[in-house]
């Protein structure tokens, strides 16, 4: 999708977008558009549905008096409640409706907003951002276009006294398109495209924005002791992996780690042993969707040069029922040394993730640790889909999490970490047991108070995104389909780490 910025619109522009907040008026595009209708945009929004609300869409068809075919004003909302989150959701909103006019664009006039904090450049910036991600596709395996399917959006083009501006703020936002659609092809694949090798190879892309990428074999995890990965891994034909991405945008100093993001890289999770029921196994190509996110986290700091120090390890799987597969009852040594037992083969993330963060915290040393999963059934029970868990042992950390989230729509809810929960984790047989007696009720904090144990005392938080990884329909700004869910997030923590916003 071609977005521009200009200062003035295309002579023959078809389709002109006019911005309104709600119960404001017309800026000096509108108005001076409205006096060459002779008053009617302004008659169009009297119309006593529309106000101008968030997302809200008007328009005059093949309005006399303006070579354009139609024109549309999109609401923002309250003046005083325009942000970055209200812009992507209006321009979500404009993208889904000129898709479904069948329009392949539009120029879109941006006036300045009375009482907003938001100025031009960066109202327009967000718009097309939210115009981006809501304009996704995942059309690689239709073999030829739907006659009566409405095609995506080619472009828009942004009218703004200053288009360097909005340029600059779009370089920021374009990578985090980018990083986003990252995500969610890599959650939207079908499990016989994406398995741990070609994760890895898709993975290896990133080394063209100037990430090093490593990739550790079966062998390698091996010789490392890697065995509850390598556990999981047992019962598939496809071989674990343990991806390493390294991206340095800022100078090393001696003693100070890099940012860590661990993902849960579950290529298909069939249960194992344990197997799950039909119903339930269809979506679980996405249970890599952890894994997704810190990839497209990575692929947008490292298109944007963030001026920051990232590490991110996703440790990659298929859970398959075979003779080879890990048991119930099964103990195994742990990267860390430390025994535990298996008790159900359908709790297979935290196994890999206790690894990958052991790996992670003895190898690097980093600042801080966040880890994000398709975790459990429970946090999806206790949240559904407009929160996903969050689980720390560093309160700051968790603040800054938690208003990352919020700020562009991936919401955090804090759940408790208890050192009760570490009772219920006692083995007779091993050090520990990966998994709490109660198999449903209670099951996210006791994976979390697994996790905790791996971590090496670093400030560490766990995003249990169970739930979030798929929209079952179209959404604000994202289409059916896998979300990339926790990128914008991850990308909003490690901005304002950096001091960019």
């Amino acid at each position: 999708m071609k977005i521009e910025f200009v200062t003035k619109p295309a002579a023959k522009a078809a389709v002109l977008v006019l911005l309104i907040a709600e119960a404001g008026k017309l800026g000096a595009h509108g108005a001076a558009m409205d006096k060459s209708l002779s008053g009617a945009l302004q008659r169009s929004l009297s119309l006593p549905r529309f106000k101008g609300k968030k997302g809200e869409v008007t328009e005059l068809l093949v309005p006399v008096g303006t070579a354009a075919r139609r024109v549309i004003v999109l609401g923002l909302g309250k003046a005083k409640d325009i942000d970055a989150l209200s812009l992507r959701e209006a321009g979500g909103a404009l993208a889904a409706h000129l898709v479904a006019e069948f329009e392949a664009g539009a120029t879109v006039l941006v006036d300045p907003i009375k009482e907003s904090r938001v100025d031009e450049a960066q109202i327009a910036a967000e718009l097309a951002l939210g115009a981006i991600l809501r304009n996704y596709r995942f059309e690689r395996f239709f073999t030829k276009p739907k006659p009566d399917k409405a095609q995506a959006l080619g472009g828009l083009s942004l009218v703004v006294p200053k288009p360097a501006a909005a340029e600059k703020a779009m370089h920021r936002l374009q990578a985090v398109a980018n990083g986003v659609a990252l995500a969610r092809d890599l959650t939207n694949e079908p499990p016989n495209e994406l398995y741990p090798e070609s994760f890895v190879a898709r993975a290896k892309a990133l080394s063209k924005l100037g990430v090093k990428v490593e990739a550790l074999d079966e062998k390698a995890m091996a010789k490392l002791g890697l065995n509850a990965m390598l556990s999981v891994g047992k019962g598939s034909a496809k071989p674990p992996r343990l991806l390493v991405l390294q991206y340095n945008g800022a100078p090393t100093k001696k003693g100070d780690g890099p940012l860590a993001f661990v993902g849960k890289g579950v290529c298909f999770d069939s249960g194992g042993l344990c197997i799950k029921r039909s119903g339930a196994m269809y979506d679980m190509k996405g249970d890599m969707a952890g894994g997704a996110a810190v990839i497209g986290l990575i692929h947008a700091l490292a298109e944007r040069k963030a001026k920051v120090n990232v590490v991110g390890v996703v440790g990659l799987v298929e859970n398959m029922p075979s003779g080879t597969a890990f048991k119930p009852g099964d103990i195994v040594k742990t990267l860390s040394g430390r025994t535990i037992e298996m008790i159900d083969t359908d709790a297979e993330g935290r196994l890999v993730l206790i690894d990958a963060l052991f790996y992670t915290a003895s190898r690097f040393k980093p600042k801080s640790i966040v880890d994000l999963a398709t975790l459990t059934y429970s946090i999806q029970a206790a949240l559904g889909t407009v929160f996903a868990g969050l689980f720390a042992n560093n309160d700051d950390l968790a603040e800054q999490l938690t208003a990352a989230g919020k700020s562009v729509g991936e919401r955090l809810w804090r759940m408790p970490l208890d050192k009760a929960y570490d009772e219920h984790l006692e083995s007779r047989i091993a050090d520990i047991k990966h998994h709490a007696e109660d198999s449903e009720s209670g099951d996210a904090p006791h994976a979390a108070a697994l996790l905790k144990q791996f971590v090496e005392d670093r400030p560490w938080a766990h995003l249990d995104i169970a739930g979030r990884e798929f929209a079952g329909k179209d959404r604000s700004t994202c289409p059916a389909g896998g979300t990339g869910y926790a990128v914008q997030l991850l990308e909003q923590f490690v901005a304002k780490t950096e001091g960019i916003i």
